[in-house]
């Protein structure tokens, strides 16, 4: 009687590395979050120069009479450094983040992996954002420690109006890389964007503080929103037309911002 072994498949010797978008963009972030740490000149500017800043508008609140505008100095103060760390930890750092790695061939080489496009950008932009997020969160602290700054009274304005910023300015400064020649010249397109956000968006000057028609077109703009909802979290005077209409406001911006670059952004060195 014959017996037939019975045959079985051979075991794998190694099991194919499954990944996901989420490990895949963990990844850039950390060989992203590596070279920021190298360079320190964006280094300084992304964290320390949020920090900074926020002094002078405290300053400059002794001239102004917020009362009239039912604010304090923290409610003044606040909203601004907030506003501050998004411009410079997060935009700006953003379009020489952008424009370099697209100058030195990276994103090209990037897309010739499992990375998609939108991945690509969401990896590299996760360090910034990250990084205005907890400033974000440690001037929130220092300014109810230093200034004697109530507890918010709708805190969820306040997480909206941030995270909405976070995902927005992402968003303009690579509409803006998408016209940046040099990594140099990064340092000089973000400029307009980040002075008309300074003066115009209530970061130095409270719009209550504005004549009407001045007022009514700065609400308009792209950071205008995002400060409007992060001082309403505080003051609870902002209504739920003016939130609705804040938030209708950055989500149109963000939403023209993905469609610039979708249409004009570029993956390869412009000559």
């Amino acid at each position: 009687m014959n017996t037939t072994a019975t045959e079985h498949p051979p075991a794998r010797a190694a099991h194919a590395t499954v990944t996901t978008p989420m490990r895949r963009m963990s990844a850039l972030a950390r060989a992203e979050m590596t070279l920021l740490g190298r360079n320190k000149g964006t280094l300084f500017a992304a964290l320390f120069v949020p920090l900074v800043l926020p002094f002078s508008v405290q300053q400059a609140s002794k001239e102004m009479d917020l009362a009239a505008a039912g604010l304090t100095t923290g409610t003044l103060v606040l909203p601004a450094a907030i506003g501050f760390s998004l411009l410079f930890a997060v935009y700006s750092a953003l379009v020489g983040v952008f424009v370099v790695r697209r100058e030195e061939l990276v994103l090209k080489r990037l897309r010739t992996g499992e990375l998609r496009d939108v991945e690509i950008l969401s990896g590299s932009a996760m360090p910034a954002v990250l990084s205005g997020l907890v400033q974000s969160v440690l001037l929130a602290v220092g300014c109810y420690a230093l200034l004697d700054l109530s507890a918010p009274s709708a805190p969820h304005l306040a997480v909206l109006g941030l995270l909405l910023g976070l995902v927005m300015c992402s968003a303009l400064a690579a509409v803006t890389a998408s016209f940046t020649r040099t990594g140099e010249s990064a340092q000089v397109t973000p400029l307009p964007f980040m002075f008309v956000a300074l003066f115009g968006s209530g970061l130095f000057i409270p719009l209550e503080l504005l004549p009407d028609r001045i007022a009514s077109v700065c609400e308009l703009l792209p950071l205008t929103p995002v400060i409007s909802l992060v001082r309403g979290g505080w003051t609870g005077d902002l209504s739920a037309y003016e939130a609705l209409g804040a938030v209708a406001t950055a989500v149109a911006w963000t939403v023209v911002s993905v469609f610039a670059v979708r249409r004009w952004f570029r993956w390869e060195p412009r000559h």
